[in-house]
């Protein structure tokens, strides 16, 4: 068994992996850090759709990150792969089109969990994190929402 096998995988999954997934990754990645617990984590995005393959965080999400203490980290986008589906425990999309698109392309052997990040938010009405891309009002929303994850 590798390194990466020992490690818990986190993969969070968004339409086109420039907002909400890689805002979630870049929170995870921060509050790992805090907690000295990095080296016990293999965290990552992706999206489901391909048309923003190749592009980098959106200047928002970096912008909302930096605001909120977040370290900026690189990324570029990427579509999700049927082997992200075995590297990777648990497969958190941001709705439930997501998670519609993520259970019709899992493999029937896959070990990944998948479900929704907003669920772990014991305070939401709705387990939804919807997508900012068109509206700046959401960008401050996703970051502040009690998302507690089991780390």
């Amino acid at each position: 068994m590798d390194e990466k096998d020992e490690k818990c995988g986190v993969l969070f999954v968004c339409m086109g992996n420039t907002c909400r997934s890689t805002m979630a990754e870049g929170i995870l990645r921060h509050l790992l850090k805090e907690k000295g617990l990095t080296a016990k984590y293999h965290v990552d995005s992706a999206a489901i759709m391909h048309w923003q393959v190749g592009n980098p965080i959106d200047k928002r999400t970096q912008a909302v990150l930096k605001e909120n203490d977040i370290d900026p980290f690189h990324h570029v986008a990427r579509q999700i792969t049927k082997e992200d589906f075995f590297r990777f425990d648990f497969i958190l999309g941001m709705d439930e089109y997501n998670i519609s698109d993520l259970l019709s392309i899992k493999p029937p052997d896959s070990k990944a969990q998948i479900g929704l990040l907003g669920s772990f938010d014991s305070s939401a009405n709705d387990p939804v994190i919807p997508d900012p891309y068109c509206s700046i009002s959401q960008y401050s929303i996703q970051c502040t929402r009690d998302v507690t994850l089991p780390v």
